[in-house]
């Protein structure tokens, strides 16, 4: 995909920042995350047959009332600890897509190109702006809105929050109650030096790894969720699991056999999940507060050897880490000895992540931020993605992403190629049992052992599938198969499903 860069902009806010919003602190959490944005593109068709790159006048008029609302994304970052709201402006790009229809991207997305609809790269250079846009026009119509904000001053909810106002202003320039952003975040968790800063970045450090890390995206539809949950809610997991908690449970138990096979034995391993503050503070916090409200909960698997761990385990593990962060948790953190425990907290990840014989997986979840929601009068977008993070240096990562429908979930998947490769291993081998014949949905599976037969057969004599069975912990031998087929079962029908659905995987060579 070839992109041609049309004007290069700057967007300045209607109005003057007010006095008392000069000099803007950062809140002590602003410190937690190192990554300089968090980038997110829109996709929005066409649907009248009109070119959406006409309303760019309303586009960008719409930006700069939003701008005066948000005084700090038209700043500039200061240090550590402020913004200046000097009136810098947002960065604007308009650009075009050379011959390729958005409906044949969407068909077959490619992650490794799809940076070339964003405004700038994953690092911040001192040219770049607190907020850049990139407004990309497809063949025939049809465009891409590509979002970097600096993750030094608001998490995905407060750049929800910001997109939305945007859109209601472009959508509706007579709303005269558009979203503004809650600025008390710095008085509830003051910043008063750097030392968050330095256990994040300690922490963050050591669950780096070097290697070769490549990004698939895999799309769980809302029928294939509910399987998940019911599986989970079957096994040791007491309270039915919500579907991030379901998926994320999954994902670790794939992830943890493709660990298995890639070394030749269990590994110890530890998921974290960044969690939104505001509903779970006692009294909640405004919606609109603005910052990154996130805490880091932690999950840890230490049982290896000749020992199994169920997936309901794994999602009951993930379940209680999140609910541990409730408002006792959060007032811990305002208290006076607050940034004492936060540390603390993050020592004892970092820890974790320095044993260079455990797996970690850091998982981000955007669902119910509302990124659907972000219409500027053109109608909702279609798809809403993230970005391919392969490169030499990172860290297993993975980021939830809502689909527009069915209350399905994308899964962005960063691991090691090597791993990822085992798990495309096992996804292509539920496509060829698939082709068996004689593969029944989840509710059929608890029919007679005998009706499998046929079934269990053709599925030890694969190799492969035998290894992994045993490492998703269904099969210790051959003659015990018949005790864990209803578990095989349903978990080969979810990754069938998520392998042959129309658009419910994507691969990327």
């Amino acid at each position: 995909m070839d992109v041609h860069i049309i004007s290069v902009d700057t967007i300045k806010p209607s109005s003057p920042a007010p006095n008392h919003l000069t000099d803007v602190k950062l809140c002590s959490l602003d410190h937690l995350i190192p990554a300089d944005y968090a980038p997110v593109i829109f996709f929005y068709p066409d649907q009248n047959n009109s070119k959406l790159l006409h309303n760019l006048p309303l586009l960008k008029q719409s930006l700069s009332q939003t701008l005066s609302r948000f005084s700090p994304l038209a700043g500039t970052i200061k240090d550590d600890l402020s913004i200046v709201c000097d009136d810098r402006g947002a960065r604007f790009v308009t650009a075009k897509a050379e011959n390729l229809l958005l409906g044949d991207f969407l068909e077959s997305p490619d992650l490794k190109v799809i940076a070339k609809l964003l405004p700038c790269g994953p690092v911040r250079k001192s040219a770049d702006c607190v907020a850049n846009i990139q407004v990309t026009e497809f063949e025939c119509g049809g465009v891409s809105i590509g979002v970097c904000v600096s993750h030094k001053i608001l998490d995905g909810v407060g750049l929800s929050t910001f997109l939305r106002s945007w859109a209601c202003s472009a959508s509706s320039p007579e709303e005269k109650n558009p979203a503004r952003p809650d600025l008390s975040a710095p008085s509830i968790f003051p910043a008063a030096d750097v030392s968050l800063r330095d256990s994040s970045m300690a922490m963050w450090g050591s669950l780096m790894r070097e290697g070769r890390f490549v990004t698939r995206r895999f799309v769980f539809d809302g029928s294939r969720i509910e399987i998940l949950k019911e599986l989970a809610a079957a096994g040791s997991t007491r309270d039915r699991p919500t579907r991030i908690e379901a998926v994320s449970g999954f994902i670790w138990k794939c992830a943890a056999a493709a660990s298995e096979e890639r070394f030749g034995h269990k590994r110890p391993s530890f998921v974290t999940h960044l969690v939104n503050l505001r509903k779970r503070a006692s009294p909640n916090l405004p919606q609109e507060s603005f910052g990154n409200l996130l805490w880091l909960a932690s999950a840890q698997n230490t049982r290896v050897v000749n020992e199994n761990v169920e997936f309901s385990e794994l999602v009951g593990e993930v379940r209680k880490s999140i609910s541990r962060i409730d408002g006792d948790f959060v007032k811990e953190m305002q208290c006076g000895e607050g940034l004492k425990f936060m540390r603390t907290c993050l020592e004892e990840i970092r820890k974790l992540g320095s044993e260079d014989h455990v797996d970690h997986y850091g998982f981000s979840s955007w669902c119910k931020l509302g990124f659907y929601d972000v219409d500027f009068g053109w109608g909702r977008p279609v798809w809403v993605s993230s970005i391919d993070a392969s490169g030499p240096f990172f860290m297993n990562l993975i980021i939830l992403v809502d689909r527009r429908f069915d209350d399905g979930i994308e899964a962005w998947v960063t691991l090691d190629e090597e791993e990822m490769a085992i798990l495309e291993e096992l996804l292509f081998l539920a496509l060829a049992v698939r082709f068996l014949g004689c593969v029944e949905t989840l509710p059929e599976a608890n029919h007679s052992f005998t009706s499998y037969s046929t079934f269990l057969t053709s599925l030890l004599s694969y190799k492969v599938l035998n290894h992994h069975a045993r490492a998703f912990g269904l099969l210790e031998h051959h003659n015990q198969a018949h005790n864990h087929l209803p578990e095989l079962l349903s978990v080969l029908v979810v990754l069938i499903e998520l392998q042959t659905h129309d658009h419910l995987l994507e691969l990327v060579p």
